[in-house]
């Protein structure tokens, strides 16, 4: 191991036995991912009391749950399916990501380690300063939050996984069985994606057809909400959540415009483009 990551992992070790246990042991935040398997190593390492819990949010890639259990992790089932919520409050977007809420983002114990890394996004480098943060969830439950890895790099995840012989979920691993630290576990078709997640769904198309059979669900329970007005089926709102950056281009597309035998079937292009029969 290099002096400079030596440093971070020494670092760290020394956050997580500063954290108080007389009332109980730390949550070590656990989703599957190559930065969760380096907290729940570093929580080994420091030899602190612990529960690694994994919040099944139902749409994660498979294997994943598996992954988990092999590892020794609590898996704890949502309230509420992902499907189940759409039906409810309709698709989730980049402005809208109610899911997260529902299915991840809650409180378990009073104070949880987390694999958040600066280096992930300049969203996360702006918000997270100090390796130790007060949360606030939702019912105003609050929980201190530790990042004992908030200042690692790509490169410090590799070395760290390669130097203490950990094995990460199938996906990180190429069809050589070369390790991949660029890859990144997440749920099926998140639209915070660079893709909005079209890649997931090409690799999953069952998935997107369940998801529309739900968005279809919301619209046919909930006449009254705005995405009936704008799009009146759950293909074309896809089709604008996956294709399109704006409103007036999705209307322009699905009605032609100017010229409406140019008009976009949006079934039979979200048919062709995932290449499965989407009819619900």
């Amino acid at each position: 191991m290099t002096e400079a990551l030596q440093k971070k992992v020494d670092f760290a070790i020394k956050l997580l036995r500063s954290i108080p246990t007389d009332d109980g042991p730390i949550e070590v935040s656990f989703s599957g991912g190559k930065d969760s398997e380096v907290i729940l190593e570093l929580a080994k390492m420091a030899g602190i009391p612990y529960r690694a819990i994994y919040k099944n949010t139902s749409i994660d890639p498979p294997g994943t749950i598996a992954h988990c259990k092999s590892k020794g992790v609590e898996v704890l089932a949502p309230t509420i399916n992902f499907f189940d919520l759409v039906k409810k409050k309709g698709c989730p977007t980049m402005r809208a990501r109610f899911c997260c809420e529902y299915l991840k983002e809650y409180k378990v114990l009073d104070r949880a380690v987390q694999g958040i890394r600066r280096c992930e996004s300049v969203k996360r480098a702006k918000r997270y300063s100090e390796p130790e943060v007060c949360r606030t969830y939702p019912k105003k439950q609050k929980a201190r939050i530790y990042l004992p890895i908030l200042e690692w790099t790509d490169a410090d995840v590799a070395e760290f996984i390669t130097e203490r012989g950990i094995k990460c979920h199938p996906l990180y691993y190429d069809e050589q069985g070369n390790f991949h630290v660029e890859r990144r576990l997440g749920c099926i078709g998140c639209p915070l994606r660079s893709d909005k997640g079209k890649s997931d769904f090409v690799k999953y198309p069952k998935f997107l057809k369940r998801l529309i059979a739900s968005v279809q669900e919301w619209l046919d329970t909930h006449p009254n909400v705005k995405s009936c007005e704008k799009y009146g089926n759950a293909y074309n709102q896809m089709f604008h959540n996956l294709f399109t950056n704006s409103y007036a281009e999705y209307h322009n597309l699905v009605t032609g415009g100017m010229f409406p035998e140019t008009a976009i079937d949006t079934k039979k292009f979200l048919e062709d483009y995932f290449k499965i029969d989407l009819t619900i």
